[in-house]
């Protein structure tokens, strides 16, 4: 059976898709009677100039990229973890609190450690018991996971007005991190560096996603662990003949994609906010199946596709502004458009694409 290169199925593929999704969504711009090509531009200016564009669009990524990891990485066990949004959540008070308790007397760089560790394990604390019930008791990590998002918030809320909420103040929040305790934005390096870039909320946390991308194929395709993750999602009965616990496996599995999940706070509590705020993770945790499926569950695929999602984010914004006949409901139809073309409907353009190539493509001796 002949496969076809990756360059085809992670890069082409995905560009058709996201090609066909922009093309709807031009038919819904002409029916509001605007210019879809004027808007593509505007989208498109929007996400990559260099005065601000870029630098938000590698925030939002960052967000993507933990998320979509996450998902991806329980992709592999056979797994599909759709609480991220609620082990970010969680993650969030876990740094908040790490950095409430600490930031007066951690410098900068061990604060950012111990906001990493904090986050990690506050995603694969509130992963562990779909975990569980998963690995012991056959309940579906879907059910779990999902309602699982909405214990969280509760819980979260309950936790953040009760012991972290300033008294004399309304806001449901905790207070900012002290100075020294974090590191410089992006464009504070930039400017230290003497290069000009305009104020966002890009952080080192961009940084910390490419590595974690990385960390995460070297898991999967260098480990053991790696290899016992998906011999269990690819093959259950296999992996348990091979002598491979299934249920450690589907354990460990999980407690790992919630970690991943639980990066993004850093990115949020830590990174970009500076304190604990409601409702941060904004969604993010559900776009992350998108990625992961644009991605086609691979770490690099994983980054390429969360930096499309974060132009499309960012651009998004622009075009709202530029275009105000465009409200913001318009721009969530473009958004679920690209979602729907490339992971509801993926096969739709996948199969016939794939057969297109096998036909035209020489035969090997």
């Amino acid at each position: 059976m002949r496969t076809l290169p990756t360059w085809y199925t992670a890069f082409v593929i995905p560009i058709v898709q996201l090609i066909a999704a922009l093309a709807i969504s031009s038919l819904v711009v002409l029916m509001v009677g605007e210019n879809p090509f004027k808007a593509l531009g505007i989208l498109v200016n929007g996400a990559v100039n260099l005065q601000y564009g870029l630098s938000s669009t590698l925030y939002y990524a960052t967000n993507f990229i933990f998320t979509g990891l996450a998902v991806a990485v329980a992709f592999h066990g056979g797994l599909f973890n759709i609480g991220g949004e609620g082990q970010a959540y969680f993650a969030g008070i876990a740094v908040a609190a790490a950095c409430v308790a600490l930031d007066a007397v951690l410098p900068a760089p061990l604060m950012a450690l111990v906001a990493i560790v904090a986050a990690i394990v506050g995603g694969a604390i509130w992963a562990f018991i779909p975990g569980w019930l998963q690995a012991k008791r056959g309940s579906h990590l879907v059910v779990t996971t999902i309602m699982f998002n909405f214990i969280a918030f509760s819980v979260v809320n309950l936790l953040l007005m009760s012991y972290f909420t300033d008294p004399k103040t309304l806001a449901v929040e905790s207070r900012y991190f002290a100075d020294d305790a974090i590191l410089p934005m992006a464009h504070e390096l930039f400017r230290s560096w003497g290069f000009k870039m305009p104020k966002s909320l890009l952080n080192t946390a961009f940084i910390v996603a490419l590595i974690t991308a990385a960390l995460v194929w070297w898991l999967l395709w260098r480990t053991k662990l790696g290899y016992a993750i998906r011999a269990v999602g690819q093959n259950p009965r296999a992996a348990d003949y091979a002598g491979i616990g299934r249920s450690r496996v589907i354990i460990i599995t999980v407690l790992i994609s919630g970690g991943l999940a639980g990066l993004m706070a850093f990115n949020e509590v830590y990174g970009a906010q500076h304190r604990m705020v409601l409702a941060f993770t904004n969604g993010f945790g559900f776009i992350g199946i998108a990625v992961a499926l644009m991605g086609r569950n691979h770490p690099f695929g994983v980054v390429l596709a969360a930096l499309v999602f974060g132009g499309l984010y960012q651009g998004g914004t622009d075009l709202q502004f530029d275009m105000p006949s465009l409200s913001r409901e318009l721009i969530l139809v473009i958004q679920g458009l690209v979602i729907y073309f490339t992971s509801a409907t993926d096969q739709l353009l996948r199969s016939p694409l794939e057969k297109l190539y096998l036909r035209l493509a020489p035969k090997e001796a």
